[in-house]
């Protein structure tokens, strides 16, 4: 075992072969102690949700410690994680904002491809809803984007903030479905969607899990899903590709990372049993009844996903004129 004082830490590693880290040995009996799991936002949300789930089902190899770690928009924990040394005992564990915070945030201390290595995308969200106030006449996707398309600019929609998921889901429909709704950003999604029952939004793209009991109240209404299917909440909302923006899909997601350099061994082995715990079926219902839907995908194609988000994020952000903060 290696032991390295944290303030020599920084220099070390950059004096160091890339391809190794104290000349570490990879243990054959990995994992031999518990793995702390940071997650950089404040206890409670989805991905508390998920870490504990699976260390559940994973308490057969080792123990997951949930270490929140919140803070600057998520890249303070997420840091953490890519100056951690890569011996498989610290995982990263955050959604697709990992592709995001590169566009919206100026100076972030850490590249998120290369300081990392992607071991699994866990879940998908089910997608997002498009939904819209009573006010609006328009029942189906192809009636809204007519009346968008007849009144550029005066059709609004609510996101939970500048650079957040719900922004760049419009923002992509908006590029796809050749409309101009206008961003009207709040401080949070409930913000958003109190406004949106109160009539002061015309419309958001919103998770559908949150925005069901609305929908269900009849106070606001359902025009489509951002997903490649259908969602089993509510079966009769057509996507919104079927509905005739083909090629729109957007769909939030949840994985995690090693930081770069943590041996190929490691990974395989947490992303096999990740995938395991997913095939149960106490797990993939749990998961579905929050709104996930299980994928486990392997480390190559979590690195194609997480690459794609970034390119795709980043040519919205310029179309838009969304400059860095």
């Amino acid at each position: 075992m290696c032991f390295i004082k944290m303030s020599l830490l920084p220099a070390l590693l950059l004096a160091l072969p890339a391809h190794s880290v104290c000349a570490q040995t990879v243990q054959a009996d990995y994992p031999t102690k518990p793995i702390r799991v940071v997650v950089p936002y404040a206890a409670g949300g989805p991905m508390d949700y998920i870490g504990r789930s699976l260390g559940r089902k994973m308490q057969n190899i080792t123990t997951l410690v949930i270490d929140n770690r919140p803070g600057a928009g998520g890249a303070l924990g997420t840091d953490l994680v890519a100056k951690a040394l890569p011996d498989g005992y610290t995982i990263l564990h955050t959604s697709s904002s990992h592709a995001s915070l590169p566009v919206i945030m100026k100076a972030l201390p850490y590249d998120p491809i290369r300081d990392f290595t992607p071991i699994t995308l866990i879940v998908n969200s089910v997608g997002f809803l498009l939904v819209a106030h009573n006010g609006i006449a328009a029942k189906t996707v192809p009636e809204f984007i007519a009346a968008a398309r007849a009144q550029p600019g005066k059709i609004t929609y609510g996101s939970g903030g500048i650079g957040n998921v719900m922004h760049f889901a419009a923002e992509l429909f908006n590029d796809k479905a050749g409309t101009q709704l206008l961003h009207v950003p709040y401080k949070g999604v409930g913000q958003a969607i109190v406004d949106l029952m109160a009539g002061r939004v015309d419309t958001c793209f919103g998770p559908a899990t949150a925005l069901l009991p609305q929908i269900k109240s009849g106070r606001i209404k359902a025009l489509g899903i951002t997903a490649a299917t259908r969602w089993s909440g509510l079966p009769e909302v057509p996507t919104i590709d079927e509905s005739g923006v083909k090629g729109y899909i957007f769909v939030p997601w949840y994985g995690l990372w090693f930081p770069a350099r943590t041996p190929d061994a490691y990974v395989k082995r947490i992303r096999n049993e990740v995938a395991i715990a997913l095939k149960d079926p106490e797990i993939s219902n749990a998961m579905g009844e929050q709104g996930f839907a299980p994928v486990g995908s392997t480390p190559v194609e979590f690195a194609k996903v997480i690459a794609d988000e970034i390119q795709t994020n980043r040519r919205l952000a310029a179309k838009i004129n969304l400059q860095p903060e």
